[in-house]
């Protein structure tokens, strides 16, 4: 639902057609301008992010075939695996420059051991060593980010910001802005055109109406209706990690007292670091002697961890390892602990069962936004929001094509906008209503209140341009 869909009034016939003068409570008219503009201005930043976020949905499919000798021990062993610190060690030997920064243990039989190291040259990325569990030969290595694969990574960046950087995420996050106002506007003005007909006529196509318009508008509308409720998650879902807006809600959060708990780490009752709220625990450099993965090991099994986990070194002296529960399939475990491994026992622990319940909400949000948390179900829901949201947009476009002028003395390109005018006609209290929740909503959505007021400033000088002009013939 995020191009316009053609139930405005019958559009301006000039660009300075004067307004009716009458005040009305209904938003009809003004959302329809708002939705046909947006819906044009908006809808290419969509369509891309809609393609990137189909490929991305299926990486880990994609990365199973790239990286098999990586992901995938050699065969299953006939006895049980070596000690993870043998491993390890292993890994060590294969990658003496880097800092051992996580240890991954096999999930599945025949699954490999990850081992992370970290390389300041890298920055945010690392080198991960792919170890057989059963044989301790060194199956590869990657350079990965937050765990990603190479291609996962290069796909993960392609749908954020394009590869262009802080400056590209501006593209995503003024998408995610505008997709709820666009399918929400979208929903009223479907609704408005249909209300006097049975409930059936918003859900279904008219395929019994002329080839044209009315066609593609039936095919606009109802498509947009089965979406809204998907569009409405991946725009809110979308916008709680991205740049601006992503920090009005880490704020929101914290004002709420709703954030995930902090695992402390230390032996001595320090604070602990937060973790990233879409890609997990940053890794930190070493201080623990990597022989004493196999205490930490047995000691996150003993108290009910289960894989697939992460155990991070202590980042210095005196601190605890940490052990992390990263299944991110439903039903979720997302459990911490910090283990001294000389006493072997839990230093803190942190449940994901005690989690607020924000800080629930937010994180199945975002598993099931990049398609983690109902596996292949959740990957196909998402390709069927992608296809969708895309078959919307091209019949928007459409509509508007097939809008246009066909007269001999008043041929156009693409159809003319509604009336400007349309604010005019708004209630007065319900006009200022409407404004502060605006600003409300452009304050907490940057991107979406700069963008509006640039087109609300555009708006308004194409209109005094017409009417100079107007004068002036």
């Amino acid at each position: 639902m995020s191009i316009a869909t053609d139930v405005s009034p019958p559009a301006e016939e000039s660009p300075v057609r004067p307004a009716a003068t009458g005040r009305s409570w209904s938003i009809v008219p003004l959302l329809t301008r708002l939705h046909f503009y947006a819906g044009i201005l908006v809808a290419p930043l969509l369509v891309i992010a809609a393609v990137t976020g189909l490929l991305f949905a299926f990486s880990p499919q994609l990365d199973r075939l790239v990286y098999d000798k990586e992901f995938h021990a050699a065969a299953a062993g006939p006895g049980l695996p070596k000690p993870l610190s043998e491993q390890v060690a292993a890994a060590i030997a294969a990658h003496p420059d880097g800092t051992l920064a996580t240890v991954v243990p096999a999930a599945a039989p025949d699954a490999t051991t990850r081992v992370v190291f970290s390389v300041p040259a890298l920055g945010e990325q690392q080198h991960t060593v792919y170890v057989d569990p059963y044989t301790g030969e060194i199956r590869g290595q990657l350079t990965t980010w937050f765990g990603e694969t190479p291609l996962q990574t290069w796909l993960d960046q392609f749908h954020m910001n394009l590869h262009l950087g802080e400056f590209g995420t501006l593209y995503s996050e003024t998408a995610a802005s505008w997709l709820w106002v666009l399918a929400l506007g979208g929903l009223v003005l479907w609704w408005s055109r249909q209300r006097r007909n049975r409930l059936e006529r918003m859900l279904t196509y008219d395929l019994k109406a002329a080839k044209g318009v009315r066609r593609t508008r039936s095919l606009h509308g109802a498509t947009g209706i089965w979406l809204v409720v998907g569009l409405l998650f991946l725009s809110a879902t979308g916008l709680t990690w991205s740049t601006y807006a992503g920090d009005n809600f880490t704020a929101a959060l914290d004002s709420l007292d709703a954030r995930r708990p902090d695992l402390d780490k230390s032996l001595t009752g320090g604070a602990a670091p937060t973790a990233s709220a879409h890609h997990g625990e940053a890794p930190a450099a070493a201080a623990g002697d990597p022989a004493q993965v196999d205490a930490v090991l047995r000691v996150a099994l003993a108290n009910g961890l289960t894989a697939p986990m992460e155990i991070y070194p202590p980042a210095e002296a005196g601190a605890a390892w940490s052990v992390i529960e990263n299944d991110n399939v439903w039903p979720v475990h997302f459990d911490k602990i910090a283990v001294d491994p000389v006493a072997g026992t839990v230093a803190h622990r942190t449940d994901y069962a005690d989690w607020p319940f924000l800080a629930k909400l937010s994180a199945l949000g975002i598993q099931a936004h990049m398609g983690y948390l109902f596996g292949l179900a959740n990957q196909l829901l998402l390709a069927a929001l992608a296809i969708g949201l895309l078959c919307v947009i091209v019949w928007g476009y459409r509509m508007w094509w097939q809008r246009r002028p066909t007269r001999a003395d008043r041929r156009a390109v693409v159809g003319p906008p509604p009336a400007r005018g349309t604010a005019r006609r708004v209630r007065l209290p319900l006009l200022v209503v409407g404004v502060v929740v605006t600003a409300a909503v452009g304050w907490a959505l940057p991107a979406f209140g700069v963008t509006l007021l640039a087109f609300l400033l555009f708006d308004f000088a194409a209109g005094a341009t017409a009417r100079l002009r107007s004068r002036a013939r």
